[in-house]
C-alpha cells in the first residue's frame, strides 16, 4: 500500500491509526464531533441500542454519516435472539443461535440471518458482529450461553457457515466471533480476564472447529476475544497476543481478512494497562480494526478517548514498539472491507419467519397443565452487558390470553417460597426465568414450590442446561428470550 515511501511523519500516523477504530457515541442523531471525526479518516463507528429509535431515524443517521465518508463502516451486534439493537424495546422478531441450533436446520438459519441482514442493509449498516461461533461446554457461561448454535463443534460449524452465508446473501459484513472461543469460560470478560485452561490440542478439536469452517467458507472478519488460553496466549488475553492472532488465527487457520476487537473498554481487555496501551498491544498482536465506546460513550464524547489512543498509537510507531509494516497492513485490511461494503450493497427484503423459527426450537418436558387462572411468576435477573436491557418473558403476552391470571415479579433473592405458595392456593403456578441451573437461590426456589404439591411449570427463557428442577409438571425451554421465543412458548402452555 505504501510501497518503498518513508515513513509518514507524526499526523500522517495519526490519521492511520484513526482508519482502525471503530468506537460508538450517544444519541439518535450523530453529534458534529463524531462527523468531524469521520471526515478526518475515522474508520467507522459501532451502533448500540441507544443509536436506535425506528427504522427510519437510522436509515437517516447512518446516511448522516455515509455524507461525512462515503467508505464509512457502520457495525451494530445483531444476532437475533437475546443479543438485538434494532429491537430492544419489543424484543427480536428472530430467534437467536440456540434456538436455530436446536432445531438444527442450517437452511432456516441461513434463512433467518439473510432476512436479519436484509433489515439492517435497508437501515444502511454494512456490518454485523454477528454471528456468534462460540462452542458453549460450559452450562455456567454468563455470558455466552444462548449465543451460542451449541455445545457440538461440528454442529456449532454448520450453522456457523449458515449465518454467514445468510447475511452474505444479504449484502452484510458477517463477523465470527469471539476467537479463539469463549464458550468454556465461567467468568464474563466485560469484568475480568476469562482463563480457558485446556490444551492446545483440545482447543483445535473443539473451539476452533467453528472458526476454522467460516475460514473456509470465506468469512471476511473475525473479532478476537478478551480470553486467556495459558498454552496459547500467557498471561495476556487473546486480543493482545501475537501467538493467538497472528500465529494461529493467520498462520495455521489460514485467515487472510480483518481481525477486529471485542470491546476495549472492557476490563479483560484494558483494565489494567488503560485504552490507549490496550489498543497499541491489540494492534501488535495483529488486530486490525477496534472496537470501542459501548460503554465509555455514557460518560460523555468520545473524543478524547479516539485522540488519545491515535496519539499513542502513533508515538508507538515512532518510537519502534508498534512496527509501521503492522499499522500499514491494518489499516490496508480495513480498506479492504470497504471495498467490499461497496461491491455488495444489499437490497433484499426481510422476510417474516421469526415465530415460525421459533416454534420449532420449543421443547416440552413433562405435561403442562391446563391454564385458567394461574399464577405467573417472572424471576428477573440483570441481563450481561453484551445483552443489554430488552424486553424478555412471556408474563404480558401469556396474561392477555388469561385475564384472571395473576402476576408477580420477584427476584432470585426475594422469590419467598412460602409467600407464592400462599398466593397460589390451588392453582398450577407458572414460573419463568432465565439460567435457573446457575442461580442457587432461583433452583431453590422452584423446587420448594414443586415439594409443596403445587402443579409447576419452569418456563426456562435461558440457556436449558443439564439440571432439572424435581417434582415439576412441564420444564418448557425456548433456547432464548426474544418475542418470538415467548410468543411460540406461549402457543404451547395453551395448547393452541
Amino acid at each position: 500500500m505504501f510501497g518503498d515511501y518513508a515513513m509518514p511523519d507524526r499526523q500522517e500516523l495519526r490519521q492511520l491509526a484513526l482508519r482502525t477504530l471503530i468506537p460508538g457515541f450517544s444519541g439518535t442523531t450523530a453529534p458534529r464531533w463524531a462527523l468531524d471525526l469521520l471526515d478526518e479518516g475515522l474508520g467507522g463507528y459501532c451502533l448500540f441500542a441507544h443509536n436506535v429509535a425506528d427504522p427510519q431515524q437510522l436509515s437517516e443517521l447512518n446516511s448522516s454519516l455515509r455524507q461525512a465518508n462515503k467508505d464509512v463502516l457502520i457495525a451494530i451486534d445483531e444476532e437475533g435472539g437475546d443479543v438485538t439493537r434494532l429491537h430492544s424495546a419489543s424484543g427480536s422478531h428472530y430467534p437467536g443461535n440456540a434456538a436455530l441450533g436446536a432445531v438444527d436446520d442450517p437452511e432456516l438459519t441461513a434463512a433467518v440471518h439473510q432476512s436479519m441482514g436484509a433489515e439492517l442493509a435497508a437501515a444502511g449498516v454494512t456490518v454485523d458482529f454477528a454471528p456468534s461461533v462460540d462452542v458453549n461446554v460450559e452450562d455456567d457461561n454468563p455470558v455466552i450461553g444462548t449465543r451460542s448454535f451449541g455445545r457440538d463443534p461440528q454442529g456449532v460449524a454448520r450453522h456457523a457457515v449458515a449465518a454467514v452465508r445468510g447475511l452474505h446473501r444479504a449484502g452484510i459484513i458477517a463477523c465470527a466471533k469471539h476467537f479463539p472461543g469463549h464458550g468454556a469460560t465461567v467468568v464474563d470478560s466485560h469484568f475480568e480476564v476469562p482463563t480457558v485452561d485446556i490444551p492446545l490440542s483440545e482447543l483445535r478439536e473443539r473451539e476452533l472447529v467453528p472458526f476454522r469452517a467460516v475460514i473456509d467458507s470465506g468469512i471476511e472478519l473475525i473479532m478476537s476475544g478478551h480470553i486467556r488460553v495459558p498454552e496459547l496466549t500467557g498471561d495476556a488475553p487473546g486480543t493482545m497476543s501475537r501467538a493467538a492472532m497472528h500465529d494461529l488465527l493467520r498462520g495455521e487457520l489460514g485467515f487472510d481478512g480483518a481481525i477486529v476487537t471485542d470491546a476495549m473498554e472492557m476490563r479483560g481487555a484494558s483494565g489494567a494497562i488503560g485504552m490507549p496501551e490496550a489498543v497499541v498491544r491489540a494492534i501488535a498482536a495483529g488486530c486490525d480494526l477496534i472496537c470501542t465506546g459501548g460503554e465509555l460513550q455514557k460518560r460523555g464524547p468520545m473524543t478524547e478517548v479516539v485522540n488519545a489512543v491515535a496519539d499513542a498509537v502513533a508515538t508507538a510507531v515512532i518510537d519502534g514498539r508498534l512496527p509501521y509494516e503492522r499499522l500499514a497492513d491494518a489499516v490496508r485490511r480495513g480498506d479492504v472491507l470497504r471495498e467490499w461494503q461497496r461491491e455488495n450493497r444489499g437490497s433484499r427484503a426481510p422476510h417474516a419467519l421469526g415465530l415460525a423459527a421459533a416454534r420449532r426450537a420449543i421443547t416440552v418436558e413433562g405435561t403442562v397443565p391446563a391454564l385458567s387462572n394461574p399464577l405467573i411468576v417472572q424471576i428477573d435477573s440483570t441481563a450481561n452487558i453484551a445483552v443489554g436491557e430488552s424486553q424478555w418473558g412471556v408474563t404480558p403476552l401469556l396474561a392477555k390470553h388469561l385475564p384472571h391470571a395473576q402476576i408477580r415479579n420477584v427476584t432470585p433473592e426475594n422469590a419467598s417460597v412460602a409467600q407464592i405458595s400462599a398466593l397460589a392456593d390451588n392453582r398450577p403456578v407458572i414460573v419463568v426465568a432465565r439460567d435457573t441451573h446457575r442461580r442457587p437461590a432461583s433452583k431453590g426456589f422452584v423446587e420448594g414450590l414443586a415439594a409443596s404439591g403445587h402443579d409447576v411449570v419452569l418456563v426456562e427463557m435461558g440457556w436449558p442446561a443439564a439440571w432439572r428442577p424435581e417434582g415439576v409438571a412441564a420444564y418448557v425451554a425456548s433456547f432464548g428470550a426474544a418475542a418470538v421465543n415467548a410468543e411460540a412458548t406461549v402457543e404451547v402452555l395453551l395448547g393452541s
